[in-house]
C-alpha cells in the first residue's frame, strides 16, 4: 500500500520569528519514501537542518514578518498490516535494560512518575508483567479519558488527565507512558500521521496523532491508548520522552495560526505517484 502524507500551516508573525519543525517523516522509515515530504515554505527562506538528541530530522527557520506558508505532501510504502500484538513480549528486570532505555523510565515534563506511582501500583501490581500489562494499561487508560478536542491545552500533563479524565490523543499517551514507566517499563512518546485507512466512514478531519511504544522482550512496540485497537497506516515522525520532546512546530514569538490541514490518505494505485 501507498500512503500520502503531508500538511499545510499558514501563520501570521508581526515580526520575524525563529522557529523549529519537526514534521517530516521519521529516518526509519526511509527505504518506505516514494516521494520525499520536504519542507516547503512560502515566501521561501533559508532551511537549516539537525538532528536532536532523539534522533529526529529537526528544521530551523526565521520566518519573516506577515503571513507563512509551511507545507509538504509525500508518499510512502506501508506494509498494510495493522499494528503487530505480541502477547509473549516480556518485562525486563531493571537491571537487565539496556542503558538507552532508562531514560524512558524517568519523569518527564508531562509524565510525572512521582504523582502517579501509587496509583500506578493500587491499579496494576497484580496484572501479568510484559505485555499484557501494558495493555491493561491502554485498556484504562483507554476507558478512562473521554476524548475532546475542547479539553486540549498544552500545559495538561499525565497528573492532570487523570484526575479531569479528559483529554486528545496525546494525553492518552502520556497517562499510559507514566503508568508504564512507573511500572518499571520503558516508554516514549511518538508523534505522527495516523489516518482513517481499514475504518469505517464517517472519517474525521485529518491530524496528527499521539502514540507510545514500550520496551518489552528486547525491541520497542507500538501501543496506542486512544484508538485501542491495532491501526493500519501509522507513519512516524519522532519520538521523545513526551511532547515537550516532539512538538511539531515550536515558535520563539507571538505569532497567529490562521489554517491548519493534516493529509494522510491510501493512494489509488491506478493513479501516478506524483502528489498534486
Amino acid at each position: 500500500m501507498k500512503i500520502r502524507v503531508g500538511y499545510e500551516m499558514v501563520y501570521d508573525f508581526p515580526q520575524a520569528t525563529p522557529m523549529l519543525i519537526v514534521m517530516g517523516t521519521h529516518f526509519t522509515r526511509a527505504s518506505d519514501v516514494i516521494v520525499p515530504d520536504f519542507l516547503v515554505t512560502e515566501p521561501a527562506v533559508p532551511i537549516t537542518l539537525y538532528r536532536d538528541g532523539f534522533g529526529n530530522w529537526c528544521s530551523r527557520i526565521v520566518a519573516p514578518a506577515g503571513r507563512m506558508r509551511l507545507t509538504a505532501d509525500g508518499i510512502v510504502n506501508d506494509s498494510g498490516k495493522p499494528d503487530a500484538i505480541v502477547p509473549t513480549a516480556f518485562q525486563h528486570a531493571v537491571e537487565d535494560l539496556p542503558a538507552e532505555t532508562i531514560v524512558y523510565l524517568l519523569g518527564s515534563r508531562y509524565c510525572e512518575t512521582d504523582r502517579l506511582s501509587e496509583t500506578a501500583w493500587r491499579l496494576f501490581e497484580k496484572t501479568l508483567p510484559g505485555w499484557a500489562r501494558v495493555q491493561a494499561i491502554c485498556d484504562f487508560v483507554h476507558n478512562h479519558i473521554a476524548f475532546d478536542y475542547l479539553h486540549a491545552r498544552a500545559t495538561m500533563t499525565a497528573w492532570d488527565v487523570y484526575n479531569e479524565g479528559k483529554g486528545v490523543c496525546r494525553d492518552y499517551a502520556h497517562l499510559a507512558i507514566t503508568f508504564c514507566r512507573c511500572m518499571n517499563i520503558p516508554a516514549r512518546y511518538c508523534t505522527g500521521y495516523l489516518g482513517d485507512i481499514g475504518m469505517p466512514k464517517p472519517w474525521a478531519d485529518g491530524d496528527f496523532a499521539g502514540w507510545f511504544e514500550a520496551y518489552l522482550g528486547g525491541a520497542w512496540h507500538t501501543f496506542d491508548a486512544r484508538n485501542n485497537i491495532p491501526r493500519i497506516g501509522r507513519v512516524l515522525i519522532a519520538q521523545g520522552r513526551d511532547a515537550a520532546d516532539v512538538p511539531i512546530t515550536q515558535t520563539f514569538g507571538p505569532n497567529t495560526l490562521l489554517s491548519f490541514k493534516v493529509w494522510t490518505d491510501e493512494v489509488d494505485e491506478g493513479v501516478a505517484l506524483r502528489p498534486n
